[in-house]
């Protein structure tokens, strides 16, 4: 029996459809990379378990004050302390 609904499928890819809908607003070198990083931080907050709303939160509020690679370090979501998600 197959199911006659495409819905599984249509939600696996939704998010590459969307973001390739965003992709097309990158319309310089320097906003293609704005964007990469904004995803790999979210990405990366999501494989760690940590909720990306707060962990993006964090680390805007906490990267001015970097100084050394180990202020860089703690702001890894596997080194704070942001909520993880549920």
């Amino acid at each position: 029996r197959l199911n006659i609904s495409n819905a599984l499928a249509e939600n696996a890819i939704r998010p590459f459809a969307v973001g390739r809908r965003n992709w097309l607003f990158a319309d310089t070198p320097r906003g293609a990379k704005a964007s990469a990083t904004t995803y790999r931080l979210i990405e990366t907050a999501k494989a760690n378990g940590v909720e990306p709303f707060a962990y993006l939160h964090h680390v805007l509020q906490h990267i001015g004050n970097a100084r050394t690679v180990e202020d860089i370090e703690a702001l890894l979501p596997w080194n704070t302390s942001v909520k993880k998600m549920q």
